[in-house]
């Protein structure tokens, strides 16, 4: 999702809930509460709207949010991904100072760390719902 706006200048200015240049990423999945409160307590962030079919996710600054969206044909992603499965259509970064107690902290939370870890400067993770978010230390 993407909204525009000509006027990049007027934009800068206005209070951000009068602004027209939103935008977001919206992740699927069959279980609409469990996710987002799962990444509003991850991130810290506050739940702009909840239902059974919807989740929105207040980051608390900027123009960008995130959507959790119930789907009932919804399938986990596979991690590492492999040929004939479900694979991941993205995943988030997300930059934090200590990367271990972060990552235990994500793992409390109702993440799963997989054994496969591609690189030592990052943790590839697991949302409740399966989608790969990743940990890297700033």
């Amino acid at each position: 999702m993407l909204a525009y706006c000509h006027d990049p200048g007027v934009n800068e200015q206005a209070d951000r809930w009068e602004r027209h240049d939103w935008w977001g990423v919206v992740l699927d999945t069959d279980d609409v509460e469990t996710l987002t409160r799962f990444y509003a307590d991850l991130r810290g962030w506050s739940i702009h709207r909840l239902d059974e079919r919807d989740g929105s996710l207040d980051a608390g600054e900027g123009v960008a949010y995130l959507n959790i969206q119930y789907n009932p044909a919804y399938i986990r992603p596979v991690w590492p991904g492999r040929t004939g499965e479900q694979q991941m259509m993205l995943h988030l970064d997300f930059e934090v100072v200590d990367l271990e107690a972060e990552a235990d902290r994500a793992v409390a939370l109702g993440a799963e760390l997989p054994e496969y870890q591609p690189q030592t400067n990052v943790r590839v993770l697991l949302d409740p719902s399966g989608h790969p978010f990743c940990l890297y230390a700033g």
